[in-house]
């Protein structure tokens, strides 16, 4: 298989120079990997949100599965389609307790805007969302770390370096994962949307900076999980 250009692989995204050079040809992995992590999850909240309009404990464990596996796929193109390291996404490009500190401090910077967007806007939560607290806290937290880490892979980490390793410049390179991350929240409404993309806009800020993806998996599930599980605990 044909490999792509990878002489920055491992770099600093911020190093990489500003109209980085076209690859004579992109791996037909690569393609494939961009459509999972830009579109995978978009995909099936769609088809849940048309043929289960109301969240059930089976729908719930079936999407999540479904995601995982999308995650999964995800890394089987990367390690035996594009032959590629994880670094190659921001992952163990840092000392796990590195990671463990920015991830806290990303967690605590993103609760503070995002908290306070909800709150200028008088966000709630989306239609759904008496039923998803109807499901058990143990799969509501699990949902949570699946949040994190998936779709800091998909959008932060692989979507950013593909698209930049592909050609596009910095600008669209970070515009296209955060537009359609944000899109992708749709169906919590305006508000939700508009929360979606501030966040996105900080974990997309942050990764640029250190290039850990650690630390965004860690921030991103911390905010989601005091936003959705610590409420239950206390309620």
């Amino acid at each position: 298989m044909e490999h792509m250009q990878t002489d920055n692989i491992g770099a600093p995204f911020a190093l990489m120079p500003k109209r980085p050079s076209v690859p004579t040809k992109v791996s037909p992995a690569t393609w494939a990997g961009l459509a999972i992590s830009l579109f995978a999850m978009v995909v099936i909240r769609q088809v849940f949100v048309f043929f289960v309009p109301e969240i059930t404990f089976a729908s719930a464990v079936l999407k999540e599965a479904l995601i995982w596996m999308s995650a999964l796929a995800l890394i089987v193109i990367i390690r035996r389609g594009e032959h590629l390291p994880m670094r190659s996404i921001g992952l163990g490009t840092a000392r796990w307790w590195k990671s463990m500190l920015w991830g806290f401090l990303l967690a605590v910077v993103s609760a503070v805007v995002v908290g306070a967007l909800a709150y200028a806007t008088s966000y709630g939560h989306g239609p759904g969302s008496a039923a998803f607290e109807k499901l058990p806290l143990w799969l509501i937290t699990a949902i949570v770390f699946r949040a994190g880490v998936v779709e800091e892979l998909f959008y932060r980490g692989y979507a950013i370096e593909r698209l930049r390793m592909i050609g596009l410049d910095r600008f669209w390179s970070v515009v296209i994962p955060v537009v359609i991350f944000s899109l992708g929240h749709w169906s919590g409404g305006a508000a939700n949307i508009l929360i979606a993309f501030v966040a996105a806009l900080i974990l997309t800020g942050f990764y640029l900076w250190r290039r850990d993806l650690v630390a965004n998996m860690i921030g991103h599930g911390l905010v989601d999980f005091f936003a959705n599980v610590v409420p239950a605990l206390f309620s």
